[in-house]
């Protein structure tokens, strides 16, 4: 079976022969000042600190945005591994930037802060080594018209007559899985086409009918053929047919629901290891929130492997950081927050989030710490945001203060503008 091409590379030249004006000066309310009386959830800010050694970092702790599910816009609903809620990124682009101002993500995953970057009328930009996250994102920036969606799903035929991957058939129908193959070979580049298999790579398989697939893994990570040939044999199921284009045009309906869609442009939208960021200029980036892979704690590439398939993603290719030796992981932090340096504006921010890992025994955010001071950025605040388990990490049997990640917590760095005196965050 011939490999779908991906859909060709933005422009990377877009910064050619433009000069960039010098940041405006801008007054914030100062943060640290907000997150010490913050007490919107209801309760008070317990204040820390932290020891570094550039010194004492204070240390924010409370529960800063709802933890509750579906509170954002309807387009953010794409499943993606360990991937933060909308909120965090809202929370930092609102206080730290302004309309028109660009903002960052360097692991870029399923697009959330470049989503609400447009969102909030800011100038979204991002990266990511693995295609499939552009693939995702991209078409969520500028949907195509309701009206277009439908007469392009009715218009791709889906008789599919050539050989198909029979080891899938664990997974799919064999007439379900034509119709995958007929998706898979004959959507193009078009936005419409985009917005249909970006749909399509979130419909591949799950645990409920709303799939193309039969009952399996949440759709955030594909199981392997031999896994879900153990799981159909214990539960006693064959895969049923499933109408691929229904399914397509249900969730369609549901992505589309809130109001208004963005209509954004990235500046940038690149691939590529997050140390190099090529074609990104120096001082372009008003803002960064990201999060990078904590470790070896998410295995991206087996996660994937089926919607890399459909995208004709070879993922075995795809670099990823996600060495499970601290030392290593530390240098690629800060070869990646060197970087971030580089592109970031005088005066501009880089909130970077990690988790507790390892049963709470490692807390990233002193790594990262450090290796901000080691690339050149100045601490501000560490901002722990501390609330309740959602219901899929209860149904993984994971119960708050006992496993897995517990809290989100952001290192709030500064790149200093020289010989001028820090701008209050």
């Amino acid at each position: 079976m011939k490999s779908n091409s991906l859909p060709p590379e933005a422009e990377l030249d877009l910064f050619d022969h433009l000069a960039l004006p010098p940041p405006p000066e801008r007054m914030f309310t100062p943060l640290p000042d907000e997150l010490a009386d913050f007490r919107e959830f209801g309760t008070p800010t317990r204040v820390e600190s932290l020891d570094t050694p550039a010194g004492p970092v204070p240390v924010f702790i409370n529960e800063f945005w709802t933890a509750r599910q579906r509170q954002a816009h309807s387009l953010h609903e794409i499943s993606y591994r360990a991937c933060f809620k909308p909120q965090l990124p809202r929370f930092f682009i609102e206080r730290l930037s302004e309309p028109g101002d660009i903002v960052f993500d360097p692991f870029l995953g399923r697009g959330t802060t470049l989503l609400e970057a447009a969102l909030l009328g800011r100038t979204p930009a991002g990266n990511d080594a693995n295609p499939l996250c552009r693939l995702l994102i991209e078409p969520r920036l500028n949907p195509p018209s309701w009206t277009d969606i439908v007469a392009r799903l009715e218009q791709i035929p889906l008789d599919f007559q050539d050989p198909i991957p029979d080891e899938l058939l664990v997974f799919f129908h064999e007439k379900t899985l034509r119709e995958i193959c007929a998706w898979r070979e004959r959507l193009t580049s078009s936005p419409v086409d985009s917005w249909i298999r970006m749909v399509a790579l979130n419909r591949l398989t799950g645990h409920s009918p709303g799939f193309f697939s039969v009952y399996t893994l949440p759709p955030n990570q594909a199981t392997s053929v031999t896994a879900q040939r153990r799981i159909n044999e214990k539960r006693n199921q064959v895969p049923e047919y499933r109408d691929t284009r229904a399914l397509i045009l249900r969730k369609s309906r549901q992505l589309l629901a809130d109001r208004p869609w963005p209509s954004a442009t990235p500046r940038f939208l690149t691939t590529g290891p997050s140390q190099t960021l090529t074609g990104i200029p120096d001082d372009a980036v008003t803002l960064t929130v990201t999060s990078p892979p904590f470790l070896d704690v998410v295995q991206y590439e087996t996660d994937n492997w089926l919607r890399g398939w459909f995208a004709g993603i070879n993922s075995k290719s795809v670099q990823l950081s996600t060495s499970g030796k601290i030392e290593t992981w530390k240098n690629d932090m800060t070869a990646t927050l060197r970087e971030l340096r580089r592109v970031t504006q005088p005066g501009g921010h880089i909130a970077f989030e990690v988790g507790e890992v390892r049963n709470a025994k490692l807390r990233l955010e002193e790594i990262i710490v450090t290796a901000g001071l080691a690339a050149g950025l100045h601490p501000l605040l560490l901002l722990i945001n501390a609330q309740n388990f959602t219901k899929t990490a209860n149904c993984w049997g994971i119960s708050n203060n006992s496993r897995g990640t517990n809290t989100n917590r952001i290192v709030l760095f500064q790149k200093e503008a020289p010989s001028t005196p820090q701008k209050s965050c």
